[in-house]
This record gives C-alpha cells, sequence and structure tokens, in this order.
C-alpha cells in the first residue's frame, strides 16, 4: 500500500493576492478554482510535484461563524502552520520572493535551513513559508 499527499490546505485573507503572490513570485500553477457563494478554493500547483495541491480558502469558507471567527482570529495572529517549501537555488528563489513583496520578519539560526530560510509574505503577514536548504535539510532533524 502507498500513501501519499494530494492536497493541503492553507488558510488566506484574500485569495486573489494570495494566488498573485504564489504563482507570480514563486512560479506555483492556478489548477482548480471554485466558488460555493460568497466562497472560493483555489488549488494551486507545482510542476516539480505534480500530484500536490495547495488549496487556498478564506477563514470562514465551508465553516460555520463561530469557527470561522475562531479561524480568522488564529489566522490575524499568524499562528496558523506554514508552508516549507525547498528550492534549487534558494538565494535566487528567496531574492525572487522578497522582491515579489515577502517581508523578512527574521533569519533562521538552525545550520539545517540555512541564513536565508524564513520570511511570511507581505501581503499574507499570517502566512509564513519556508526556504530549508535542502542539502542540509535532508539529514538534519526537524525542529517542532
Amino acid at each position: 500500500m502507498t500513501i501519499s499527499l494530494q492536497y493541503t490546505h492553507l488558510t488566506v485573507t484574500n485569495p486573489d493576492e494570495a494566488i498573485a503572490f504564489y504563482r507570480d513570485a514563486l512560479g506555483l500553477e492556478v489548477q482548480n478554482d471554485v466558488s460555493n457563494g460568497d466562497f472560493r478554493w483555489v488549488t494551486l500547483g507545482m510542476r516539480s510535484q505534480p500530484g500536490l495541491g495547495i488549496v487556498l480558502s478564506e477563514p470562514h469558507a465551508g465553516r460555520s461563524q463561530e469557527h470561522g471567527d475562531a479561524m480568522a482570529e488564529l489566522l490575524a495572529k499568524g499562528v496558523l502552520p506554514m508552508l516549507n517549501f525547498s528550492a534549487s537555488d534558494l538565494d535566487a528563489t528567496f531574492e525572487q520572493a522578497v522582491a515579489a513583496g515577502a517581508e523578512v520578519r527574521f533569519r533562521s539560526r538552525l545550520p539545517s535551513h540555512g541564513a536565508r530560510a524564513t520570511a511570511p509574505s507581505a501581503t499574507h503577514p499570517e502566512t509564513w513559508f519556508a526556504f530549508p536548504r535542502p542539502e542540509l535539510a535532508e539529514n538534519a532533524p526537524v525542529p517542532l
């Protein structure tokens, strides 16, 4: 039996801004865009991982008012899970993201991550992403 990850969900404040950042700055492709009433679920993907989709949605999409409010509060605080990307050219990818509006909040001091490891999107300060150095992170313990 083989099990693999097919979708991961990322809650964002504005799907259009998130699409622009992940598509234009990081090169992800829009695979699907589904609306239901006032809400959307947008699936992004990468050519390097054709079977994996990142689904973007707003806090209230598919949730009760109470749960959507709770998600929105957590999102505003920046405490929801982050995405971790690897890149064949870490420095170039990091600079491309920064040039597209990512704001560096801190740089990792962990040797497994390298000097240019973590940055949030300026348009989505609640959504963090990391660029671990693939050649170092492969055998390094994952920090919790």
